[in-house]
């Protein structure tokens, strides 16, 4: 009786071990060969099969790189029924040879690492547009701007001049209006036309940022818009990317020894491995050893979401301390953390102080 109860359970594990499904590919790999850079983007479906017994389902499907992007069978593919995988491949402002994959995993029990697909051909450099024969490489529409962004550093007591350079493309005689519209602390200084920029004439905008008016700190993104009568673009934005410091060049030696002094009980958060959707924290203690307050201007974190922070007070006293509260969370993250962020204070000898993020999320 054992020996029978024994067969039948290995009768039923090899059964279950057969029911399961299968996924086999028509192919694995699809050459476009040549393509024209200007000619759009191209498509290769990849068409599948499930040779198993159980419903097969696409359970990721997960381009290399942002110039591929997937479209899927996403419903479960009967046994014997097959599905698709449409990758599809942006050429423009590509040319040359490309080599590119799709991971794709699957509801197979086996499966230990996800199925890989290729798609690979060359493109053909289009020809230059007039507006890159011209210099002007970037925008849409018929009137364009040399560059539109502007990297600048600025204090709190100066102000930063700038020249845009700009054409009228159009080519039937019609002039283009061009009116600015900016925040109170971007002025324009000055333009080599007046209202309107006549067909095929290169002119320019001279821009005043004035750091003193915008009173922030650290890091900040600014932009202009220039309202024009263009039909496919009327309005063009020309951003600020823009890193205001504190001045401190005035200051007598007198003032200097007077100054506040920050001095920090660690410049590295190093959290052990976490595991994902916990926390870690940390606190760092930021004394002032000088002889004025000292103030905490910006906490910037680089833009990194994970990280979080929550500060005691903003401004110190003399001898005196806050704490800095650091979180960081470990969400869907995985693997190997790196990040900063900066503590920009009114200490002239260490106005920004880098707080090192490093850790080990694991699955």
């Amino acid at each position: 009786m054992k020996k029978l109860v024994l067969s039948l359970t290995m009768i039923v594990a090899v059964l279950c071990a057969m029911a399961q499904p299968k996924i086999e590919f028509e192919k694995k790999t699809h050459e476009f060969g040549d393509v024209h850079e200007e000619g759009g983007k191209i498509t290769a479906r990849f068409t599948f099969k499930n040779i198993g017994t159980e419903d097969l389902i696409l359970t990721n499907v997960k381009p290399g790189c942002g110039c591929t992007a997937a479209n899927y069978t996403r419903e479960a593919i009967a046994p014997g029924a097959t599905g698709y995988i449409d990758a599809t491949y942006d050429p423009w402002g590509r040319p040359g040879n490309f080599n590119k994959n799709i991971k794709v995993s699957t509801n197979e029990p086996d499966q230990t690492a996800p199925y890989i697909i290729f798609i690979k051909g060359n493109v053909i450099k289009r020809p230059p547009t007039k507006y890159e024969l011209a210099g002007y490489k970037a925008g849409k529409g018929e009137l364009r701007a040399k560059e539109y962004n502007v990297r600048i550093e600025v204090t709190n007591k100066s102000a930063h001049y700038d020249t845009i350079r700009l054409r009228n493309f159009w080519e039937d005689g019609r002039a283009m209006s061009i009116q600015t519209e900016l925040p109170a602390y971007i002025q324009e200084a000055g333009r080599s036309f007046g209202q309107e920029l006549r067909a095929g004439e290169e002119g320019y905008i001279v821009f005043k940022y004035d750091g003193t008016a915008r009173n922030t700190w650290g890091r900040t993104r600014d932009k202009i818009i220039l309202n024009t009568n263009d039909t496919i673009e009327p309005k063009k934005y020309i951003y600020y990317d823009v890193n205001i410091r504190e001045d401190f060049s005035q200051m007598s030696q007198k003032d200097m020894e007077k100054a506040p002094k920050a001095e920090f009980s660690k410049v590295v958060f190093k959290f052990d491995t976490i595991a994902q959707q916990t926390l870690a924290t940390d606190v760092i203690t930021i004394k002032n050893t000088g002889k004025t307050p000292l103030i905490i201007r910006k906490i910037e974190t680089s833009g990194v979401p994970a990280l979080s922070y929550k500060a005691s007070t903003m401004t110190i006293e003399p001898n005196q301390s806050a704490d800095l509260e650091l979180t960081f969370k470990a969400q869907s993250r995985r693997g190997r953390q790196n990040a900063s962020f900066d503590i920009i204070t009114n200490c002239p000898s260490n106005p920004i102080q880098t707080i090192k993020v490093e850790g080990f999320i694991k699955q």
